[in-house]
């Protein structure tokens, strides 16, 4: 029963205070330390090939060594009192979810669209996507944003709890720390097609089941929003493994689906056209309250998913 209070005691944390303030966020201290472990294996190793084995170093040190250091805190908390134990695990577990930065940074876009401030949006959207948004009309802002908190709802949202469920604090941070290398190490250019292609395929197997438990959740959220959800369910079905992820397609075809839009298309990075594919039907063009409703279908899938979880640490503990 303590599992499932400390998960249900971080999710609210996550809800009412969000990403910590004036205190240096995990993320930042496993970002540091990848930044510094390239650094080493770049220096040490020249050769390109054997770049691609060194590339298993970045999961096996840094998921492991965060999985360590969150375990062996929280023992000595739990040493000192067992509340503080609990506390800090709670704390620690909150760092590795997003919804409420995931729902702001989507609100705050769409605030700006609904006042026609279209370049404080571009602006807003640069600091969520790596694409080019310098020149997106109101509709690719809003397909941006709808993108952008429709595929973190897997990898911000769902996967920690499950794994916080599963394993606790500890857990939860690995996870965080696998998630974390894939999105500075995990890219298929020049630079990492070699080091971080282990990183990559590591989230990719971290997120595999918790996709699918989110495609699943969003069905039955699309149902309690009383948007279309046999639209969300057949897209999911029809369009998911059109995207380059194996785990990314699933809520972003789902929630296509559900609000009766068009997602992907044609982007740009750093001036470089990528023509993603298309999932959903284009019944309408895209607007601001599109990412409204996203937000309110990423909030109930991460109640849903709560429940579940806490129903799984019961289970477990």
């Amino acid at each position: 029963m303590n599992e499932a209070l400390i998960l249900g005691a971080a999710y609210l944390i996550d809800r009412v205070v969000g990403e910590p303030r004036g205190l240096t966020h995990p993320v930042v201290i496993i970002g540091w330390w990848i930044t510094r472990l390239e650094r080493v294996i770049r220096t040490l190793i020249k050769r390109e090939e054997h770049l691609k084995i060194a590339g298993l170093l970045f999961p096996l040190l840094i998921v492991s060594g965060s999985y360590l250091a969150v375990w062996l805190i929280v023992w000595a908390a739990a040493r000192v009192h067992p509340l503080l134990g609990w506390v800090l695990s709670a704390w620690l577990i909150s760092t590795t979810i997003a919804t409420k930065g995931l729902a702001d940074a989507g609100l705050e876009i769409a605030r700006h669209l609904a006042v026609g401030d279209f370049t404080q949006a571009r602006r807003s959207l640069s600091m969520v996507v790596g694409r080019d948004t310098e020149r997106l009309d109101e509709s690719d802002i809003c397909r941006g944003a709808v993108e952008t908190v429709a595929e973190n709802i897997v990898d911000a949202i769902v996967s920690p709890l499950i794994y916080a469920a599963i394993g606790g604090a500890p857990l939860a941070m690995a996870y965080r720390a696998a998630n974390t290398l894939d999105s500075m190490v995990g890219y298929k250019n020049e630079k990492y097609q070699n080091l971080g292609w282990a990183s990559a395929r590591f989230d990719d197997v971290l997120n595999y089941i918790p996709a699918r438990l989110t495609a699943l959740l969003l069905v039955i959220a699309s149902k309690l929003a009383q948007l279309d959800y046999q639209q969300c369910w057949a897209m999911i079905r029809r369009d998911a493994h059109l995207h380059p992820s194996p785990n990314s397609g699933l809520p972003e075809a789902g929630v296509a689906g559900a609000l009766g839009v068009q997602l992907g298309g044609l982007n740009f990075y750093q001036g470089v056209p990528s023509d993603r594919a298309r999932m959903g039907d284009a019944h309408r063009p895209l607007r601001s309250g599109d990412i409204q409703s996203t937000v309110r279908l990423m909030y109930l899938v991460s109640l849903l998913c709560l429940i579940v979880c806490m129903a799984i640490a019961v289970t477990l503990g």
